[in-house]
């Protein structure tokens, strides 16, 4: 597969892994619609890529997941198709489980999962009908293995694997691919906007996070993984052999966990 000709919808566009998937795309011979919550930041990438002319901005927040219907209408009317989803918005979280508000909890599910799940059915038609189209889901290491203090990121991103699983398991028949990224530390400011256990943003970095990889390492690693068209893959340093640790021993990986001392 290549993204020649195609049209390309990334949510979470206006700074990360977002923003560094524009900025490589736009070099590309495709299209491309940026979505977040912030016009003014979707705007600055818009500029910062190369052929602005072929980006197009559509704002929008993914907690309203009501009305991703009516936002899906928008972005097919902007270039006239929409060939791949890259669902890559969504928020973290850092706080202890027994300190955690259930507002917390609730606020990850409905941007991190049904926001992205809402947005996806909304575009399931359209794919359906035309038979084809490529959902691209940024999950996380935590969506394979869980670590302390991110509970309510690591069953959001859990539950995001369940749903695209079935997914590709229903519309196989309809030749619609899921790809699954799963990244582990990337030094974006996922852990600086993580909210903490009465929401407010945690507002600083982490040393895990500041020396992980670089958003455009990553994303080179990421868009070979989306055009070999992979059912699932895991971008990191040393952390990703976690998936691999929790297969043979889930205890072990326990201990591994605990001795790491993530915070």
């Amino acid at each position: 597969m290549t993204f020649k000709n195609k049209v390309v919808w990334i949510t979470g566009a206006s700074s990360g892994i977002g923003k560094g998937l524009a900025m490589e795309l736009s070099k590309q011979d495709c299209k491309i619609i940026l979505s977040s919550r912030n016009y003014d930041q979707l705007l600055d990438v818009q500029k910062k890529c190369e052929n602005p002319e072929n980006i197009k901005i559509l704002p929008f927040d993914l907690v309203d997941y009501t009305k991703m219907q009516q936002v899906t209408e928008d972005a097919l009317q902007l270039f006239g198709k929409i060939d791949i989803l890259i669902n890559n918005g969504g928020i973290s979280q850092r706080s202890p489980i027994i300190e955690t508000s259930i507002e917390v909890d609730k606020k990850l599910i409905d941007i991190d999962y049904l926001g992205t799940v809402a947005l996806s059915k909304a575009l399931l038609p359209y794919f359906v009908a035309n038979q084809s189209g490529h959902y691209v889901v940024v999950s996380s290491l935590m969506g394979k293995f869980s670590s302390p203090l991110r509970s309510a990121y690591c069953g959001a991103k859990h539950a995001l694997h369940g749903f695209f699983d079935a997914l590709r398991l229903e519309h196989d028949k309809d030749n619609i691919k899921v790809t699954i990224i799963c990244p582990g530390f990337v030094n974006t400011n996922v852990a600086r906007n993580a909210l903490t256990a009465d929401g407010s943003k945690q507002g600083y970095q982490d040393d895990m996070t500041e020396n992980g990889l670089d958003v455009d390492v990553f994303v080179k690693c990421m868009l070979k993984a989306i055009r070999k068209e992979k059912y699932e893959t895991y971008i990191g340093k040393f952390e990703k052999f976690g998936v691999y640790v929790k297969r043979l021993s889930p205890k072990l990986l326990h201990q591994l966990v605990l001795r790491s001392k993530v915070k």
